[in-house]
């Protein structure tokens, strides 16, 4: 009897084993599924956020239009540039914008003043300062500071050169 009760006992540990070794299996099997799934949902998440989110917000935005300022023509400028090689003249034409369109009384007022002062700017100027893309952006940004120096209320935002000669 003792004989057949170990023979029971050894049938169902076998066959506990094999439950218990399919349960371990199919747990480790689902931890694996649920992160490989934790780290797709992320991907995907992120994914979405950085394209679709982006994309999603652009078109709900409208396009605003730009702020376009009152421009405000100069006469041209004839001048002798400071050059010891030889005789060398620019000549350029000047329009400003103004952020206030109110301002352009200020200017009409103070119209000779600015003239005088880009003058002095431009007459201490030489061909080589003037002939690369930076020395014109210089040249805009130090027209803007003098003349922004000069007015109460509008303030000179960009400086725009629709002729540029120098001969």
């Amino acid at each position: 009897m003792a004989r057949a009760e170990r023979e029971e006992k050894s049938t169902e540990r076998s066959e506990q084993e094999p439950a218990e070794k399919k349960k371990g299996v199919l747990l480790k099997w689902a931890v694996i599924g649920l992160a490989a799934l934790l780290v797709a949902g992320g991907i995907a998440g992120g994914a979405y956020y950085y394209f679709g989110g982006k994309a999603s917000q652009a078109k709900n935005k409208t396009p605003s239009q730009p702020v376009i300022g009152t421009i405000w023509p100069m006469e041209p400028f004839i001048i002798n540039l400071q050059d010891s090689g030889g005789d060398r003249y620019l000549k350029l034409v000047v329009q400003l914008e103004i952020s206030d369109p109110l301002g352009v009384k200020d200017l009409d007022q103070l119209k000779p003043k600015l003239r005088d002062n880009v003058l002095e700017l431009l007459g201490a100027k030489t061909y080589r300062e003037l002939m690369d893309t930076a020395g014109k952006q210089r040249l805009r940004e130090e027209i803007a500071m003098r003349l922004n120096s000069f007015l109460p209320n509008a303030k000179v935002t960009q400086v725009y050169f629709t002729e540029f000669v120098i001969q």
